[in-house]
């Protein structure tokens, strides 16, 4: 407890702590429907895709703004989303070689053009590649404002927009059927998750995003069969994985505190996973232990019948 007080009294780290429990907020909220329309390595491939447009948007302005590099990244993210599309109607491709192919190239983009700034006439190109695995210590007031405004945004999105949501991830026909843009749903729960992915990339970096989107929803569904309550699970579980990295990152030297967020989210995975109320290893296993007691129980009252009826004869 004494180390959690000495963390928040830090006015760096209070900015950090809130910056991470937003983006792990928002990344479970947006996360739940990417994981439900099974798209769960769409977040990965968009990620991948932020790196080229940080690296242009750094070579057009010379800045390291986060607020530039926002812009950048989502360009380049919505560039990688219409080229899924495009690949996947116009192809035979199914939509995982699509984003294999999109992830590969935008990422290889981005290494290229990282390695050219790197080694050019950039005088202020250090610690741009720090947003390939994060450093969320790098944080300042500003920034976490920007992450602030824009979780707060995405969660009242998806709040406002629930039943079409839901609709389109369950059963699109039906909601094309009853009148909804189904097509225009889509592509923006694809923007929100481009800007899910391209505000939590200074913080987790550009590796381990699509971990933050995805882990805290898996774990939430082995929690409940309801959407609304999946998605609030989802929430909790990647703010609280925000929370747990920033603290445990900034009691031990040198920790960076992307990566143990990722680790903080798996934890709750795994938990999940192990004590979950229908899904998790333990229920079903206590439920097999049941069912074979049942049956135990039914041959006895069976073998027992039987003999009497052997007695009586």
């Amino acid at each position: 407890m004494k180390n959690i007080i000495d963390m928040l009294a830090d006015p760096n780290m209070q900015w950090i702590f809130l910056g991470c429990l937003l983006l792990g907020l928002s990344s479970g909220v947006i996360g739940s429907f990417s994981y439900l329309r099974k798209q769960s390595l769409v977040g990965d491939t968009l990620a991948h895709a932020a790196l080229p447009g940080i690296c242009i948007a750094f070579m057009l302005t010379g800045a390291k703004s986060i607020g530039v590099f926002l812009v950048g990244a989502t360009i380049s993210g919505i560039i990688a989303t219409f080229g899924i599309g495009f690949i996947t109607r116009h192809s035979r491709l199914k939509q995982d070689a699509a984003l294999g192919i999109v992830l590969s190239t935008f990422f290889g983009l981005g290494i290229v053009l990282l390695t050219f700034i790197q080694h050019g006439d950039y005088g202020n190109q250090s610690g741009l590649d720090k947003f390939l695995f994060g450093q969320a210590a790098a944080m300042v007031g500003s920034d976490v404002v920007i992450m602030s405004i824009i979780s707060v945004s995405l969660i009242t999105i998806c709040t406002l927009l629930f039943k079409q949501f839901k609709l389109i991830s369950f059963d699109p026909g039906f909601a094309k059927g009853i009148g909804y843009p189904v097509a225009l749903l889509e592509q923006l729960l694809m923007l929100l998750t481009v800007v899910a992915v391209v505000v939590g990339i200074q913080a987790v970096g550009v590796v381990l995003i699509a971990a933050l989107l995805i882990t805290p929803a898996v774990s939430a569904r082995y929690w409940t069969n309801r959407l609304g309550i999946m998605v609030a699970l989802a929430g909790f579980f990647g703010a609280l994985s925000g929370a747990l990295g920033t603290w445990v990152s900034s009691s031990v030297s040198n920790l960076p505190t992307g990566p143990v967020t990722v680790l903080a989210a798996t934890l709750f995975f795994g938990i999940s996973i192990l004590f979950g109320p229908e899904r998790g290893l333990l229920a079903k296993a206590l439920l097999r232990i049941r069912v074979k007691r049942k049956f135990q129980l039914e041959g006895e009252v069976i073998r027992r019948e039987r003999m009497k009826e052997e007695t009586a004869l």
